[in-house]
Order: structure tokens, then sequence, then C-alpha cells
């Protein structure tokens, strides 16, 4: 399996990256004509879309969430143990909500944009660097 596993290396390398821009979620039918969605999620009830909250306005979607996007930028496996759970725990305990999607490479957590700079030092706080 591609990526790490061990959360003790995981944790000692890890490293987050904040993507540029500002998300919410959107659910139903995206416009085929707007920019792709970042994320996508299929649910019984519907599709839900990760996007900018520009592009969302710009569809006339209701922005109820404001995201930072944050990229653990370790690269983890798809059958690591505990990392998501580990970064979780540490924005819970601050309060922070926390979003997780994992992708292939890395594990991406969108939170409350008027905290992300405070979610980025808790999450810093994991490694050993």
């Amino acid at each position: 399996m591609h990526g790490e596993r061990d959360l003790v290396r995981l944790l000692a390398d890890l490293d987050v990256e904040r993507r540029d821009g500002i998300y919410t979620f959107v659910s139903g039918v995206w416009p085929e004509l707007e920019p792709e969605a970042h994320a996508t999620v299929v649910e019984a009830e519907g599709e839900t879309y990760v996007v900018t909250v520009d592009d969302a306005r710009r569809a006339g979607a209701t922005v109820e969430f404001e995201a930072a996007w944050l990229t653990l930028t370790v690269n983890s496996s798809l059958e690591a143990v505990g990392l998501t759970a580990a970064a979780s725990r540490v924005l819970a305990d601050a309060g922070i909500a926390c979003n997780i999607i994992a992708g292939f490479h890395h594990d991406h957590l969108l939170v409350p944009v008027v905290r992300a700079d405070e979610a980025i030092e808790l999450l810093r706080s994991l490694s050993s660097h």
C-alpha cells in the first residue's frame, strides 16, 4: 500500500499547508458551467460539493460554512490508523470544527476560516519537528 502507515512516523513528519481560497459545502446539482468542485461526495440524499465561496455565491448557492482547506502534507497510507483521529482530537479539544476528506496521498481538513491559524498551530504541535 502506498504511503506511510506508522503513526509515530506520520506524526513526527507532520506538517500542514493551507490551500488558497475560502471553501464551502453545497448540495444538489452543481451548474455545468461553473468551475469543477474541489471534492465531491455522493450520499443517499444527493451529491455534496466542496467549492470556493466565490463560486458558490456566483452559482446562487447558500453559504452556511466558510472553511479554510488544510492539507496534512505527510504522505499517509489509506490503511494508516490514528492520524485523522489525532488531528481531529487536538482540534476538538480546542472547540474547532473539522471536516476531513481523505485523498490518495494526503488527508485534508476543512476548518472554520476564522480559526484557521489556530488550527494550523495545533496540528503542527502534533509533530516532533
